[in-house]
């Protein structure tokens, strides 16, 4: 239920700023007639697309701000010149402060990540968030992470990470033991990294409320072979960058293929209803929300390049979280790997004493 619910909305944010942000609002306000926006960035710009869409305006706050963050500061830059000031700043801090119980934008992903970390903080014992999102499979969805918070990572992060997207897809499949796969380049136990093969184990040996699949490969992932799939932040942008570059592709090839000739344009009006369908289930507007977990609260990074239809699902992404209270879960599911690191450290002390002696 999102009833009560206050989402923040960097209003200044993304390709488009805020025609797309506010368009966005007013697509979502449909779906959730019970959310109130606060709306962060400067008035002279918001106000007039407010009055064009009376039903977002009688649920928003305007938070008046003249400082932006653009989309090529570096985060270093951004934190800065951005810092308690910036649109990007003030709706991640009205998390903190308990005005709202999410914050979504379409902004700067280094910066969102950056600032997102020093206002909100990491959830303790946490070592680093990732970015999880939902991915279209042949079987519905799965819920993927890291995209692109942290490039690389240790074999216990990559539990963690696996805790923090167990909990995600919990709440947003509904389903009680998510399935969970490492990605790796086989399935077989002796392939991999040294990290990947000891997050395996470790994740074999977890008390968490998941059934682990072992390891996926690349074409698992568009099948739709677990319900969650976990690797680092580097591997996980290329694969989706990957993924969005085909899904472009496909939706190209396809419609040259139908305006080559009269008869594939005849064709077209026949089967437009089947090739509709397709163009929907590959949109990638329909999966824009990719939410940084591991926080001590809610943010949302919606695609910068998206169009209201894009912004309006992550919101909705925004208020599916919050209204599930996933911060809770995740860390009632991160408690229950509590000794886990450091029996991992201790086996990786022995086997280097051990390698030491031999050698």
């Amino acid at each position: 239920m999102t009833q009560g619910l206050t989402i923040a909305l960097d209003g200044m944010g993304g390709d488009h700023g805020p025609e797309t942000v506010i368009s966005g609002a007013e697509i979502a306000s449909v779906r959730h007639p019970d959310i109130r926006f606060l709306i962060f960035g400067d008035e002279a710009q918001i106000r007039p697309l407010l009055d064009k869409h009376p039903r977002v305006a009688q649920a928003s706050e305007i938070i008046h701000t003249d400082v932006s963050i653009s989309m090529d500061d570096k985060p270093s830059q951004a934190l800065r010149r951005g810092r308690k000031t910036s649109s990007m700043w003030l709706a991640i801090d009205a998390v903190k402060e308990g005005k709202a119980q999410a914050a979504v934008s379409a902004g700067n992903t280094g910066a969102l990540m950056a600032m997102a970390k020093v206002i909100l903080k990491t959830i303790p014992n946490v070592e680093r968030p990732a970015l999880a999102a939902l991915w279209p499979t042949a079987r519905g969805e799965s819920v993927a992470l890291d995209l692109g918070a942290t490039v690389g990572a240790d074999a216990f992060q990559l539990v963690q990470f696996a805790a923090m997207g167990e909990a995600f897809a919990r709440v947003i499949f509904n389903i009680e033991q998510p399935t969970v796969g490492l990605l790796n380049i086989g399935e077989e136990e002796v392939k991999g990294t040294e990290e990947v093969k000891a997050a395996a184990q470790m994740l074999r040996e977890a008390q968490l409320p998941i059934r682990f699949h072992g390891f996926v490969e690349g074409d698992d992932i568009a099948k739709g072979t677990v319900d969650v799939v976990v690797t680092d932040g580097y591997t996980g942008n290329i694969a989706l960058k990957t993924a969005e570059g085909t899904a472009r592709l496909i939706v190209s090839y396809l419609r040259g293929a139908m305006q080559s000739s009269l008869m594939s344009r005849i064709g077209y009006l026949f089967a437009r209803g089947a090739f509709k369908a397709l163009a929907d289930k590959i949109d990638p507007r329909s999966s824009n929300g990719a939410v940084f977990l591991g926080l001590n609260g809610l943010v949302v990074k919606s695609h910068g390049s998206t169009d209201p239809i894009g912004f309006a699902a992550a919101i909705d992404v925004a208020a599916d979280v919050a209204a599930a209270d996933l911060v809770s879960k995740i860390v009632s599911d991160l408690d229950r790997l509590t000794g886990l690191k450091n029996g991992q450290r201790t086996q990786n002390t022995e086997i280097a004493e051990s390698e030491a002696a031999l050698s």
